[in-house]
């Protein structure tokens, strides 16, 4: 399953692909599409990316988190192209036998894609125009991201754009 998709996302996909019966905990993430950005109307937005380093970097969390945490999976799907206000963008499902480690999991997994992953977000305005999102850049300080165990290091610190 690609971490890179053009057609809108499907969770049901990916809930059917994390199965397991030995978890009896599921957390999901969606992060969707808004209608502003610090005070301007959001009409749409776009996401492109290097797709070959990107879905090497996903897949690298995914395996990351479920070491780190001790969870069964983590999945990450994350949308490029054009997307309109209230579309999934990014759907990230974590499963795991207690809550505690899946919560933990999936956090971490959200934000290392928003920090580490070669993704670009483009906004376009109700006034016609239109603008790039300041990226995350991935520095030392950065680099603290919640996890379960401080005493590994990230996935190796890139930098990255991500909304």
């Amino acid at each position: 399953m690609s971490a890179l998709r053009t057609p809108a996302l499907e969770l049901a996909e990916l809930l059917e692909d994390t199965a397991s019966p030995d978890c009896g905990a599921l957390v999901v993430f969606g992060g969707t599409v808004r209608h502003h950005n610090e005070g301007r109307a959001v009409v749409a937005l776009e996401y492109s990316a290097y797709a070959p380093l990107a879905e090497k970097l996903i897949a690298e969390i995914e395996r990351d988190t479920c070491r780190r945490f001790g969870v069964s999976s983590c999945r990450i799907v994350h949308r490029i192209g054009k997307l309109k206000v209230g579309d999934a963008a990014i759907y990230a499902v974590v499963r795991a036998a207690h809550r505690r480690e899946a919560f933990a999991a999936a956090q971490f997994a959200v934000d290392a894609v928003k920090h580490q992953v070669p993704i670009w977000k483009e906004e376009f305005f109700a006034d016609g125009g239109r603008a790039f999102v300041t990226g995350c850049c991935i520095s030392a300080e950065d680099a603290q991201l919640p996890h379960a165990h401080h005493d590994h290091a990230p996935v190796s610190a890139r930098a990255g754009k991500h909304g």
